[in-house]
């Protein structure tokens, strides 16, 4: 792998983890950044624009940039890992594991029978109303489509439509919808929003975004090396 020579901002820990992972599989990581490093690698999403232009000032213009959510950069090669279907497929299931290790870290009961609402029919509402109708929880998914609300029913989940949500009898309630569904809850329960966007309002909601980068970082980091490691395969195969 010596004919490539990578930069990494190792802030985050998943991306330190990442770095490890590829060390191992063979690739150089430059210390600082310079003109010789083919590859620079930006945390997942990258929200420190200025950050990254700065390091930017010190590359190459023919660097290949890695990361998610970049902004417009004319001129540069750019892979937006937040736009790969695979790594924002896995991510969801890995959100959806940390999600539940959350759940058990806060709840006084055990999932068997347990009633549970998940707000949301996207990659992380499937991953997660999964993984709990597994552990025998009582699942209910509030679905915006008539279709998916049928399909759930077949699946064997309670349903119900985003609009009409009757919050009352859960022990938990999710969102995983990034828009405001629920700005207020009355009844007293565990409440988690895992949304980009929070959609559930009330000062005892759990705000949990990123959880794969701080609550299990190594199998995010571990997925970022697979991802890069199939875009150095495709640039050989060019």
């Amino acid at each position: 792998m010596s004919r490539y020579l990578f930069y990494a901002d190792e802030n985050a820990p998943a991306i330190h983890c990442a770095v490890e992972q590829l060390k191992r599989m063979g690739f150089d990581f430059a210390k600082e950044p310079c003109m010789d490093v083919t590859h620079l690698l930006m945390p997942v999403p990258t929200k420190d624009q200025e950050h990254l232009m700065n390091i930017l000032q010190k590359l190459s213009p023919d660097v290949r940039i890695i990361g998610g959510n970049l902004p417009e950069l004319p001129g540069y090669r750019t892979y937006d890992l937040l736009k790969d279907a695979a790594y924002v497929a896995e991510n969801a299931y890995i959100t959806a594991h940390c999600a539940v290790r959350l759940i058990l870290d806060r709840l006084p009961v055990a999932l068997r029978g347990c009633k549970i609402l998940v707000i949301g029919w996207g990659r992380i509402g499937k991953c997660l109303a999964a993984l709990l109708k597994g552990l025998e929880a009582q699942v209910t998914v509030a679905a915006r489509k008539e279709y998916d609300r049928a399909m759930l029913a077949a699946l064997g989940y309670g349903t119900t439509d985003t609009v009409h949500v009757d919050t009352q009898g859960y022990r938990v309630i999710i969102n995983t919808a990034p828009t405001m569904l629920l700005p207020e809850i009355p009844y007293p329960c565990l409440k988690i929003d895992l949304a980009s966007v929070p959609g559930l309002g009330g000062d005892d909601v759990i705000h949990a975004r990123g959880l794969p980068g701080k609550d299990a970082p190594e199998a995010s980091g571990n997925l970022i090396a697979r991802r890069i490691l199939y875009i150095i395969n495709k640039e050989c195969a060019l």
